[in-house]
């Protein structure tokens, strides 16, 4: 598997959405964390199916019995951030958590020209399934359970004088889950390989969706990688393996092969569809959270947010301050390549199912 090559399209995917514009107390979408999401089975019961518990991921490999599969699920584990204020700020923080004073919980905190504000955050979950071997998967299936412990955490908010304001609470519930997966022999060389991603997290119910949330596999996809073999193209398979790859049914993800096009060793199966060897744009100058958008049109949005909305969205998250940093600091020659590149295709890009790459690039990359 060719992680180097596929990580700036797998986080692309990961990460699609999380602080488009970007996200701010006041500004946001209706509903964040919208592709990709695995829920408890309690609250996929409780939606009526509306929301899913699992995805699966079919596709073909051509190899033989001795040919190896690499698995490797990712998702982001949600941690709720809260604010507190001290009545009285502290000279002192306490050696323990007990000893740490009465304070109120707020949905913002302004401390010197700092302001933090009760938010949910991301932290990224790697599932890596031991290395299966074809032959064996095809007599039995393989599953591996894996469990995210809850945990919490305290963080202070301290100001220019010493003193500390105010308190940040991280809270993350436990995470359970499973990775099923089994092989088809179609013909001697040719492999159907079925991956099934399951949350098996519990979940009293009936719930919301931001309880669910917390204990939801965000953003969950499928990184697959063959040793020995290589993948057949779903997106457009070749005529001679067209009949193998109409038997592949998958669900919530749309396997498409990423990395070296001379290869074919490695395919992502994403919560959104992407066409085969999609590429972030070399323009993009870092992530903008959208990778169906335009990088041109995201940055100048950005740049007309006010200091008081700038100040909203670094409160916010991290990611966001390293956003806006990375978007301000752009040159005249920098944006101005960010404007309609239009690129030559290779035979690989020539086909229908590439079209969409041939039009003016310079955006966030899929």
């Amino acid at each position: 598997m060719n992680r180097s090559l596929a990580d700036r399209i797998v986080n692309a995917v990961l990460y699609e959405g999380y602080i488009l514009y970007p996200y701010r107390p006041s500004v946001k979408n209706r509903q964040r964390w919208t592709f990709g999401g695995l829920y408890p089975a309690a609250y996929y019961r409780q939606t009526r199916g509306s929301e899913s518990a699992e995805n699966r991921t079919e596709c073909i490999v051509r190899g033989n019995a001795d040919t190896t599969i690499e698995v490797t699920v990712r998702f982001l584990h949600l941690t709720q951030r809260q604010v507190g204020e001290f009545l009285t700020p502290l000279k002192v923080w306490p050696e323990k958590d007990e000893d740490v004073p009465a304070f109120e919980r707020v949905e913002s905190l302004r401390c010197g020209n700092r302001e933090f504000h009760t938010w949910q955050e991301a932290e990224e979950r790697e599932v890596a399934v031991q290395k299966l071997n074809l032959g064996v998967l095809r007599d039995c299936s393989h599953r591996c359970v894996f469990v995210f412990d809850d945990r919490r955490w305290r963080e202070p908010i301290a100001a220019e004088d010493g003193k500390y304001d105010g308190i940040l609470l991280r809270e993350q519930q436990s995470l359970a889950g499973e990775v099923d997966a089994s092989v088809v022999a179609l013909t001697e060389e040719l492999f159907r390989l079925t991956v099934v991603v399951r949350n098996l997290t519990l979940l009293e119910t009936p719930a919301s969706r931001d309880d669910a949330l917390m204990r939801t596999l965000v953003s969950a996809h499928t990184l697959l990688g063959v040793n020995g073999g290589e993948f057949i193209s779903l997106v457009d398979p070749p005529t001679d393996y067209r009949d193998a790859a109409n038997t592949c049914r998958s669900v919530g993800v749309w396997p498409a092969l990423v990395g070296d096009p001379a290869r074919a060793d490695t395919m992502l199966a994403s919560p959104i569809i992407l066409y085969d060897y999609p590429r972030v744009a070399p323009e993009s100058p870092g992530d903008l959270f959208d990778a169906t958008e335009i990088d041109e049109i995201l940055s100048l949005r950005i740049l007309t947010l006010t200091d008081d909305e700038k100040r909203q969205a670094i409160a916010v998250d991290e990611r966001a301050r390293a956003l806006l940093e990375r978007t301000e600091s752009l040159g005249a020659e920098e944006l101005l390549g960010l404007h309609g590149t239009i690129r030559e295709r290779s035979a690989q890009e020539s086909s229908p199912h590439a079209e969409r790459e041939n039009r003016a690039r310079g955006h966030d990359g899929l």
